[in-house]
């Protein structure tokens, strides 16, 4: 039992981690239907801003999380006014491969400005473990559980409790709708990316301090997990995206645990088909009939 309940708050700590992506993923895709598989990316541009602002500027996690924040949710909104918003009335699978091709030039960007080798990342959230039943608890696990239930709550009251938020309900069901009703759809979905991007941030900086280093393509693989949380969810539906990664968390934990580390990618993917062929509008989603 003391081994199942240490598991259980690893996987929880890992999927909170992956929540806070899928979070990002949801948001644009529930108000554009579009799926940014340059997010992953932003993730990596967070980590290395925070690693910045911590070693240079001596901010503190605090101070370098909100810099974090703050310059990836402008990041998000320079990429969808130059690359995104031309497209906007193009088919879907041109916007798909512009978001591929911006997230092949956030790689090569890293790679060039600071180089391909992984760096270590500061020990942002300093604290001794304790233990509570023989289980082992780490500060960074239970900050990091309280960030992202934090920052979904806070999402869930833009999205439901203030003008903003409404909007983005507006142009999500209707954009055409939203525009008669004088609603500025094009600034809307630009706070849709920055809300999504400084989520992406959050995820980046704590990502680093739990694993303790960071490179340009860090953001690939945990990119795709958050997507297939999202997925798992009910892509577009915010609490989902918070569940769908505390389950891939403790899936992959549990595999791992099980002595099969080195089918941990394959568990998440696996689940992702799983989820397509049982349920693919996902857990929390709901299945809509179109017209023909």
């Amino acid at each position: 039992m003391t081994t199942f309940v240490q598991q259980l708050v690893n996987g929880i700590s890992l999927g909170s981690i992956y929540a806070l992506i899928a979070l990002g993923y949801t948001m644009v895709y529930g108000v554009i239907k579009l799926i940014n598989f340059a997010h992953g990316d932003v993730f990596m541009v967070g980590a290395f801003v925070a690693y910045f602002a911590y070693t240079g500027l001596h901010l503190g996690f605090i101070g370098s999380l909100i810099v974090s924040m703050a310059a990836c949710a402008l990041l998000g909104v320079l990429i969808e006014r130059f690359a995104y918003r031309p497209l906007r009335q193009s088919t879907r699978i041109a916007a798909l491969i512009t978001a591929i091709g911006v997230s092949l030039f956030l790689e090569n960007a890293g790679i060039i400005a600071v180089g391909a080798q992984a760096r270590g990342y500061p020990d942002m959230l300093p604290g001794s473990p304790f233990q509570v039943g023989g289980v082992t608890i780490s500060t960074k696990q239970v900050e990091i559980i309280l960030l992202a239930v934090l920052l979904m709550v806070l999402l869930q009251f833009i999205v439901h409790r203030t003008k903003i938020g409404k909007a983005m309900r507006a142009v999500a069901f209707d954009q055409d709708a939203a525009r008669m009703m004088g609603i500025d759809v094009d600034r809307t979905i630009s706070y849709t990316f920055a809300i999504g991007s400084a989520l992406a941030a959050a995820a980046g900086v704590v990502y680093g301090a739990y694993y303790s280093a960071v490179d340009p393509l860090m953001g690939i693989m945990p990119g795709l997990k958050a997507f297939i949380a999202a997925v798992v969810g009910g892509i577009g539906i915010i609490p989902g995206a918070m569940v769908g990664g505390l389950v891939l968390g403790l899936i992959e934990t549990a595999v791992q645990s099980f002595g099969f580390s080195l089918w941990r990618d394959a568990a998440a993917f696996a689940l992702l088909i799983l989820i397509l062929l049982v349920k693919p509008e996902g857990l929390f989603g709901r299945h809509a009939r179109e017209k023909v």
